[in-house]
């Protein structure tokens, strides 16, 4: 793992820059076009699916990946880990801690990393059952829907202040800069642009939205096709102390799942759809992901090992229906004594 890095670092150079140039452009001309035929009503669906595509491309291939380094190599303040902030109502700095550092640190230590249901859901059977969970299909729709304020919300911990283990005055600066983002978001799609359009304000506020829920819901699925399908294994705080750079690799390994798909595709998913080879190296640049994928499947067939892959809708019913077994309690893991250790999986 550590040679295929090394071979891709220093193989960086003029093509991923324009690749990202080029990425950049066209969101941008997609947010240009959306933003000016809002002010022809026939066009409004085209406008809506514009704006769409341009907040989709901004947080997934852009964004996402910006913020995780992958760019900084390049010396482009634009694509600048540290200074780039995306079209999304969590403020850039608070997705850095809680995703960069806490989730990419402690991928799928139950305990420690929070993705694990976000606070809300129960997504693995070693997490104890409570009639709350219940709701966990409808958490789980209703986290889709307004995804960008759950991953906003996310720093706050909210499910620790009500278990007691937090207070609300420590997230005084968190809320501080969660609300200056919010009104930022808020006046730019739900006034700014709204008012620009005069009497189409209504219509203009309405697709808007509709761009946001569209980006919330394709990024929702994509995250989740990559972290809870059938397959993907959880490890125990107590495994992976003074876990290896072997176990590390291990573990982001067997904790993620990859879906199928055309470049295009892809593309729209940030390259989310390697979201392994995402795990494994998170500060390289997404478009090496589909060769480096080649590399480690290979890796795994050498030394049986599961490369937990499949097209979208298998993925996303397999999540579906973890969802829903996780609403109800199972006898056999509430009897368990001891927390599972992850086994590798023939390929």
């Amino acid at each position: 793992m550590d040679a295929i890095r090394q071979r891709i670092i220093a193989d960086l150079g003029e093509e991923d820059a324009a690749y990202i140039r080029k990425v950049v452009k066209t969101q941008r001309q997609f947010e240009v076009a959306g933003r000016a035929l809002m002010y022809l009503p026939p066009a409004w669906p085209l406008a809506v699916a514009s704006l769409s595509i341009s907040k989709i491309l901004d947080n997934m291939e852009i964004g996402h990946n910006v913020m995780h380094g992958q760019y900084d190599w390049m010396g482009d303040p634009g694509l600048n880990s540290r200074m780039y902030e995306w079209d999304n109502v969590c403020p850039s700095e608070q997705w850095k801690n809680s995703h960069n550092y806490i989730h990419h640190t402690y991928t799928n230590i139950l305990g420690k990393d929070r993705d694990i249901g976000y606070g809300i859901l129960r997504m693995d059977e070693d997490q104890k059952w409570h009639p709350y969970y219940l709701g966990n299909p409808l958490y789980a729709f209703a986290l889709m829907v307004f995804f960008e304020w759950g991953v906003a919300l996310h720093d706050l911990e909210v499910e620790n202040i009500v278990a007691g283990k937090r207070k609300v005055s420590e997230n005084a600066a968190l809320h501080a800069g969660i609300m200056r983002k919010v009104k930022r978001q808020a006046l730019k799609d739900y006034l700014l642009f709204p008012a620009l359009t005069g009497p189409l304000f209504p219509l203009t506020f309405t697709g808007n939205a509709i761009a946001n829920l569209v980006r919330n819901v394709w990024a929702f699925n994509i995250i989740f096709c990559g972290h809870f399908p059938a397959g993907v294994a959880t490890f125990s705080q107590e495994e992976c102390e003074d876990e290896s750079r072997g176990h590390w690799y291990y573990r982001q390994l067997l904790g993620s799942a990859n879906i199928t798909g055309g470049k295009l595709f892809h593309v729209m998913t940030g390259n989310l759809s390697h979201q392994i080879e995402h795990h494994l190296f998170p500060d390289l640049p997404a478009r090496r992901y589909p060769e480096i994928a080649v590399e480690v499947r290979e890796i795994c067939e050498r030394y049986g090992l599961q490369y937990n892959t499949g097209r979208l809708g298998k993925q996303l019913g397999s999540v579906a229906k973890k969802i829903c077994r996780m609403a109800l309690p199972d006898r056999k893991v509430e009897e368990r004594t001891s927390a599972p250790v992850a086994e590798p999986v023939a390929a």
